[in-house]
């Protein structure tokens, strides 16, 4: 009984994801510096695949928060796996955050932090793990002040900001808006939330820093901002980080209701072409080749339906072919071409053909015979 309930454990542990204990070295520290890593579920098995990484100051606290979120909605898909480190910052947040009352920047031990950050975990990481380029930087309080600093290099490491609360230093409100203000060839990613029983200090400031940042206008800024009225200053960060990714990750997200009816229905284009373009996105943002979802196909198969724009089906057959061969999909969407195009015995023909393919989400041989049979019945074929 004993090594059932073990076994049990282990294998509920493996499939959450595994977590990683480092002691990490660092030259700027002169010290060691503790990590905790969680790898995605089934890394070891995905050899050749790369994530995005979130880095979390703040990992003292504030890792198992990111790291659980991210198991979570990766698995429904509402973002990509990604790889989570943790970097400890228990009795030394003060130090590593010190930043300089002459030019507000960070200095001595806050500059060897940065340092540390910047060009020894990030290293690591990418050495040692499977990363990807797009990297997201999350902070609580100081730190979530002190990742805007990795937003004033040229070419920032990091692509995603998630500040929760930040204590903001002097001019951090000034330089961060004229910061965001610019134009880039690459975007930027900024999440920024308070609460209304947030520190006094930290709500005041944070308000008028969201006022300043709605006023940019820059496409290349992708903006996200929550006042939560029943939190605090650490309540806030359970409610703030589901919000920051779905905020990040809003256009890898399956298409929504929302979207189908506010975007896809209003397109004066072909929703083909808005499908290809979603993942052309993904794919460029965050470096991931994702194959098109099931779910996608059917919202973009309902609006060829509802707009009665029939020859976009063959066009999504096609896409379907490459996406999810061997199955009844790509046929499926060109006999409703064939059948909404006048030629109902072609329809009916690829239909009957899907009896050698795999059935896929709802997608059913016998939905493809049932059909055949209509149209046989309805043109006495």
């Amino acid at each position: 009984m004993k090594f059932f309930v073990l076994s049990f454990l282990l294998c509920f542990n493996l499939t959450l994801g595994q977590t990683v204990y480092e002691s990490m070295e660092s030259e700027f520290l002169g010290t060691s510096r503790e990590l905790k890593i969680q790898l995605p579920r089934n890394y070891e098995e995905n050899s050749e695949k790369y994530y995005p990484l979130i880095v979390v100051f703040d990992g003292d606290y504030l890792f198992e928060v990111v790291a659980g979120n991210v198991d979570y909605y990766s698995y429904w898909e509402d973002m990509p796996e990604a790889i989570v480190v943790g970097v400890n910052q228990d009795g030394s947040r003060s130090e590593d955050c010190y930043i300089s009352m002459d030019d507000y920047l960070p200095s001595k031990t806050g500059a060897q932090f940065y340092d540390f950050i910047e060009n020894e975990l990030l290293n690591f990481m990418s050495e040692n793990y499977r990363t990807l380029n797009f990297r997201v930087a999350i902070g609580h309080g100081k730190t979530a002040n002190f990742i805007n600093y990795y937003l004033f290099k040229d070419r920032p490491v990091f692509n995603a900001f998630v500040a929760l609360s930040p204590s903001l230093s002097s001019v951090m409100e000034e330089n961060l808006t004229n910061r965001l203000s610019l134009e880039s060839k690459s975007k930027t990613f900024y999440y920024l939330s308070t609460a209304a029983l947030d520190l006094k200090r930290n709500h005041k400031q944070i308000m008028a820093l969201n006022n300043n940042i709605s006023a940019i206008e820059n496409e290349n800024l992708l903006y996200g901002f929550d006042n939560f009225d029943d939190a605090n200053h650490y309540s806030l960060v359970a409610q703030s980080i589901p919000k920051a990714f779905q905020s990040i990750f809003l256009v890898y997200q399956p298409i929504s209701k929302e979207e189908y009816k506010n975007h896809i229905l209003t397109l004066e284009t072909s929703p083909v072409d808005y499908l290809i373009e979603k993942y052309y996105m993904i794919e460029t943002l965050f470096g991931i080749k994702k194959q098109i979802l099931v779910n996608d196909f059917r919202a973009i198969a309902a609006a060829i339906q509802k707009t009665k724009q029939f020859e976009y089906f063959k066009e999504l057959g096609k896409i379907a072919n490459k996406q999810h061969p061997n199955t009844v999909l790509a046929s499926f969407y060109i006999a409703r071409y064939y059948e909404e195009t006048g030629k109902p015995e072609k329809a009916m023909d690829i239909y009957r053909s899907a009896y050698t393919l795999e059935e896929v989400e709802g997608y059913t041989k016998d939905d493809m015979f049932d059909r055949a049979d209509q149209i046989k019945q309805e043109y006495g074929f």
